[in-house]
């Protein structure tokens, strides 16, 4: 009897299958990571456009942040769930989490209420983002940066090793109404988002 070596097992490829986002995944108040009565409160908005610049109806938009003093601890267990059903009524409306889930609307629209977040010394503060859409074999992370901190992003490691026009991509801008910022996100073309490669 000889032996024989074999070749090692390749890693098999992802496939796209879905999107399901529509089921268990989105929850009532997944965009109201803001409390109940905070005047501070902010809303962060925007759109999610393919390749083509059509909205995507069915994306499904994930924000993880720092707390206004920079702390990343989050507040567990501010869902509810209905104790006869078991499904989800939402948050507690109370303790402030960090973490949001939006799903896109018809028009490829999200949105969500929000603190905004402190940062340590040297960084700019800013919203983590992460992206799940149809089409993509692995979802898609990126930042959202706040146009008011203009000094910090100078020195955010960041934004810092970006060029100028590609920086443009991770900065929200202010709308007309008080306490708004609209953060687009572009999955191709020439205004693609900045998109980041976590190892």
């Amino acid at each position: 009897m000889t032996s024989t070596s074999r070749s090692p097992f390749q890693p098999t490829p992802s496939h796209t299958v879905g999107p399901f986002y529509g089921y268990a995944l989105p929850f009532p108040g997944g965009g109201d990571l803001a409390p109940v009565g905070r005047a501070d409160a902010v809303t962060v908005h925007g759109h999610v456009y393919d390749g083509a610049g059509e909205p995507i109806p069915d994306a499904l938009v994930e924000l993880w942040q720092a707390d206004p003093g920079g702390g990343l601890s989050g507040a567990p267990g501010s869902m509810r769930r209905d104790p006869v059903t078991g499904g989800h009524l939402g948050r507690n409306g109370v303790d402030f989490t960090g973490f949001a889930r939006i799903p896109t609307d018809a028009d490829g629209h999200w949105a969500a209420r929000t603190l905004l977040p402190g940062a340590p010394s040297g960084h700019a503060p800013y919203i983590s983002v992460c992206l799940f859409a149809r089409g993509l074999l692995h979802h898609l992370f990126t930042r959202l940066y706040f146009p008011e901190h203009t000094e910090a992003h100078a020195s955010d490691p960041l934004l810092a090793s970006l060029d100028p026009a590609r920086r443009e991509t991770l900065v929200a801008t202010a709308d007309d109404a008080a306490g708004s910022y609209r953060f687009d996100i572009r999955l191709q073309d020439g205004k693609e988002t900045v998109f980041l490669d976590f190892h």
